[in-house]
């Protein structure tokens, strides 16, 4: 599909019917990346994935306005694109657990209920610098690598799944295998998160909703209890031993969690 800003979103489509599932990836990531884990979704819908704009297949703004990376030129997206589908519950990983409720927040009429999987909030609290640590970080575990084998095993240090996760989001490049989405892209999108945060914003929600929160959660402490606890009949749910990719470290956990939302709201 194509976005009112005329960026090209690719859409995966992983199969069930009826009402559609969104699933929403976190940054660096891409589509792809939610394979293992929309078999456990099929049942309660049709499983659908995009990519968020610069990241996996789809395409990235012309021009250098910092607005078109936005957390609202984002979940605009998300919005354009259930505009297509029709209402959807959605489920979001980190940057995409933002879109997912500041969609909902703003359209409610086009969301039936959200998951969101360990979002941050808040973060203009972080330390100076931050922002430079990505960078580098980023910059150094994106490519080129021989094999993406190889990417999967540099990002799965400390943390396996990690990288079995990333490496579905790698791309062939004449000189080896790249993260599909550009380190410059990427740190567009999380300056936003440093100079503005959304706490408020993301607790205006009023549909179904539903926190997942990492036993070692990129949220600074006790932001995503508030979140819960600011929308009516939301629920929290932490899951202890987890890294920040919650739904590969504890699939089980995680898929019984959100399929109970799903569930409970006829989806």
């Amino acid at each position: 599909m194509r976005s009112s800003d005329g960026v090209e979103l690719a859409v995966f489509a992983f199969g069930g019917r009826g009402r559609p599932i969104v699933l929403l990836h976190g940054l660096m990531s891409c589509a792809a990346s939610w394979e293992p884990r929309a078999a456990a979704l099929t049942p309660y819908g049709r499983v659908l994935a995009p990519d968020a704009r610069g990241h996996g297949r789809s395409g990235r703004p012309a021009g250098a306005d910092p607005a078109a990376w936005s957390p609202d030129r984002l979940a605009r997206d998300v919005v354009e694109l259930l505009g297509r589908t029709g209402p959807a519950a959605l489920v979001g990983h980190s940057m995409g657990g933002l879109s997912a409720l500041l969609a909902a927040a703003r359209r409610p009429d086009l969301v039936t209920a959200v998951v969101a999987e360990d979002p941050p909030p808040d973060l203009t609290g972080s330390p100076p610098g931050l922002l430079d640590d990505m960078r580098a970080w980023f910059g150094a575990v994106a490519g080129p690598h021989p094999s993406r084998a190889a990417l999967a095993a540099v990002l799965g240090r400390p943390r396996p799944e990690v990288g079995e996760h990333m490496g579905r989001c790698a791309v062939r490049r004449a000189d080896g295998w790249w993260l599909a989405c550009d380190v410059d892209d990427a740190c567009a999108i999380a300056a936003h998160w440093l100079r503005r945060g959304l706490l408020d914003e993301l607790s205006a929600v009023r549909v179904p909703l539903l926190v997942i929160e990492a036993g070692e959660s990129v949220a600074p402490p006790g932001q995503l209890a508030l979140l819960a606890a600011r929308v009516p009949g939301a629920r929290h749910v932490r899951l202890p031993g987890t890294g920040h990719l919650v739904h590969d470290a504890d699939p089980a956990g995680w898929a019984g969690a959100v399929t109970a939302l799903l569930g409970a709201t006829g989806q």
